[in-house]
């Protein structure tokens, strides 16, 4: 565990170490939460659109799905 020094205007400085390891550069951005009993600090990333890019991946595209759908209520259908 590292201890900081909080300097005048509110400002830390985070240890070369801790930056190093989290790819902070001088202008990222960080979130800071407040968890209640302590802070938390969460790197952003620089792009957070290609970052979020394909964390919702379907197994087959929703179009396939649908069209498979479709299939079977008109197999269905016809079976009446």
């Amino acid at each position: 565990m590292q201890t900081i020094n909080i300097l005048n205007k509110g400002q830390v400085v985070i240890p070369a170490e801790l930056r190093l390891r989290y790819g902070i550069k001088p202008g990222n951005r960080i979130e800071i939460r407040d968890a209640g009993d302590h802070l938390e600090l969460y790197p952003l990333p620089d792009n957070p659109i290609a970052a979020f890019r394909g964390s919702l991946k379907l197994s087959g595209s929703l179009a396939d799905q649908l069209i498979t759908e479709h299939q079977q209520e008109v197999k269905q259908d016809e079976g009446r």
